[in-house]
């Protein structure tokens, strides 16, 4: 059995010091980050070129871990990429219709993805209502989490190692993690 490789997609201007993902990328083995040219300023045709990249430089199958814009990135990649897809991740996913600098991510693809996914979502994310993050996870075939009063699942509403999101993760994968490898620095 192939063991998929672990992607790391953040969304608008990155997962900083202390972030989930941040910490997820530096403590998985094996785990890969996707890098953007510009967190600022983002361009759907420049992220998901840099995903579909990421993705298709990996010896096998892959499992994706989005945040954010990140989540409505993947669900932009082409089919000849998604193929590649295990499973998703997908955490408090942003509505690029409500933010400018966004817009060039809508209208959100709704067709259901071609893999396995877990939506998580927060009912008071400030960038995007619980209803939609529930009409995402309807359309993509995704199994839905909704969390209480988790804001958008990062280092300002209180997640850092987020042991849930591990969890959800663990799920998505065909054998479990090493035990300890990604808290072994936790006091």
């Amino acid at each position: 059995m192939s063991i998929p490789t672990v992607i790391i997609v953040p969304g608008w201007r990155n997962s900083g010091p202390g972030h989930w993902q941040t910490l997820w990328a530096e403590r998985l083995p094996g785990a890969v980050r996707v890098e953007q040219d510009d967190w600022l300023w983002p361009k759907r045709p420049a992220w998901v070129q840099r995903l579909s990249d990421t993705v298709l430089a990996q010896p096998g199958p892959v499992v994706l871990v989005a945040h954010s814009l990140g989540c409505i990135t993947t669900a932009h990649l082409p089919d000849e990429v998604a193929s590649r897809v295990q499973g998703a991740l997908l955490v408090a996913p942003a509505d690029p219709e409500r933010r400018g600098v966004l817009a060039d991510f809508a209208p959100v693809p709704y067709q259901r993805l071609p893999y396995r996914s877990v939506l998580v979502a927060s009912d008071n994310d400030p960038f995007c209502p619980v209803r939609l993050a529930g009409a995402y996870a309807r359309a993509w075939g995704s199994e839905f989490v909704r969390v209480p009063r988790a804001g958008h699942i990062n280092v300002e509403s209180g997640h850092g190692e987020w042991p849930l999101g591990l969890a959800l993760l663990q799920s998505l994968l065909p054998l479990p993690l090493t035990p300890g490898a990604l808290y072994s620095q936790a006091a």
